[in-house]
């Protein structure tokens, strides 16, 4: 395939120079959603489809950025004198925060750059392609411009910076934490707050995960992104008021139910008590997983659900349906929304025999009920972001 890209990219960009190939995981998380902004804890694992591209630095400050994806569009043209946000630049505005990030840094690109990515992400899937893109640009400017001094964990906060202040989407750190630093066979086990992490072997010997795709994408996703984050900000304002806490992360269930009053919109109660739980939950999870109690870590995912569905209300119809159907089917640990939320991907755990009937009765009674198909990835657990 790389051969392929490469014969593309001299075919778009002509020959010559010096070409080189970069590749960023998308992810998906197992448990501990809508906590990473809370300074909660996340379990998310890197996957072996991502993002990848081609780069060769140029002679002069023009930009030009090529998509396999959306090769209708053509070559986007730009520079790094046009380092500023717009519609127009669709997803280049992706790669463009980095570079401007970069910049903001003290890491001024010299020249600029031909720019070629391919991803096999499915498009709003909600396993983060727009991280793994960022991820994707910053190796991409480390290598080619020498900046040797920045770790993968920079990156991944180059990425989320860009995401946030570029973008404009108030995202949490763990998309981007979890493609520059996955490791094979491991999910992270990462304190947001502190960014402190290990990796936790995830061995299911008798069992798969199964990612499905609900082909649905609200356009809420965004917005109301961030008015969950602004809701717990309220919810913790007001719990600041009677205790010396710093995160809803550093709260447990006991503590919160004691406090819960002082938090005056009902509202912001719910999405407070969503983000306590749902990190004590995740590092219980953890436990489960390290003592091989897999049933235990399922009816985790279980429970995370339900909280995301009631008190966060992130989830969506088309969702709960896909749960609804994986948690009746018999050889299921476990199964949740993932991701952002008001669509996308449920994540299950389902036993090796299942496997095939969970995805020939979900989807035969998904498209029944829905009316359009859904799509089925079991996956792996990859490595991060890398130069190949």
């Amino acid at each position: 395939m790389q051969k392929e890209w490469m014969e593309k990219f001299q075919e778009i960009y002509g020959n010559g120079g010096d070409i080189r190939s970069y590749f960023a995981p998308g992810r998906v998380n197992l448990i501990g959603e809508h906590t990473d902004y809370s300074g909660g804890h996340v379990f998310p694992c890197a996957l072996t489809i991502g993002t990848y591209g081609l780069a060769r630095k140029r002679e002069d400050n023009k930009l030009r950025f090529y998509s396999l994806n959306f090769s209708k569009l053509g070559v986007i043209e730009s520079s790094l004198e046009d380092l500023i946000p717009s519609e127009e630049a669709g997803w280049t505005n992706y790669p463009k925060g980095v570079m401007w990030t970069f910049e903001k840094r003290g890491y001024k690109l010299p020249f600029g750059l031909d720019f070629f990515i391919y991803g096999n992400i499915p498009n709003g899937s909600g396993l983060s392609s727009s991280a793994s893109l960022e991820v994707l640009t910053g190796v991409m400017l480390k290598d080619l411009f020498g900046f040797s001094d920045l770790t993968m964990q920079d990156l991944a906060l180059i990425g989320q910076y860009s995401e946030n202040n570029f973008n404009g989407m108030n995202c949490g750190i763990m998309d981007q934490f979890a493609s520059a630093m996955g490791k094979k066979d491991c999910a992270i086990f990462l304190d947001t707050s502190t960014l402190e992490f290990e990796y936790a072997p995830v061995k299911l010997p008798d069992a798969k995960i199964v990612i499905t795709n609900s082909k649905v994408k609200h356009s809420l996703v965004g917005s109301a992104y961030n008015d969950r984050r602004n809701e717990c900000e309220t919810a913790l304002k007001d719990l600041q008021g009677v205790m010396d806490i710093k995160a809803l992360g550093e709260l447990t269930e006991a503590e919160f139910e004691a406090h819960k009053d002082a938090i005056k919109d009902p509202v912001c109660q719910k999405r407070a008590k969503h983000a306590v739980y749902e990190n004590q939950r995740t590092i219980k999870a953890v436990k489960a997983l390290k003592e091989d109690k897999i049933e235990e870590f399922g009816r985790l995912m279980n429970d995370s659900h339900v909280s995301l569905r009631d008190d966060y209300e992130v989830s969506c119809e088309e969702i709960d349906i896909l749960v609804d159907l994986a948690w009746k089917m018999p050889g299921v640990l476990g199964s949740r929304i993932t991701g952002g939320g008001f669509g996308g991907c449920t994540v299950s755990i389902v036993k090796n025999e299942a496997v095939d009937a969970f995805i020939e009765k979900i989807g035969r009674e998904y498209k029944e009920k829905v009316g359009h198909e859904a799509e089925f990835y079991v996956v792996d657990i990859g490595d991060g972001a890398r130069k190949l």
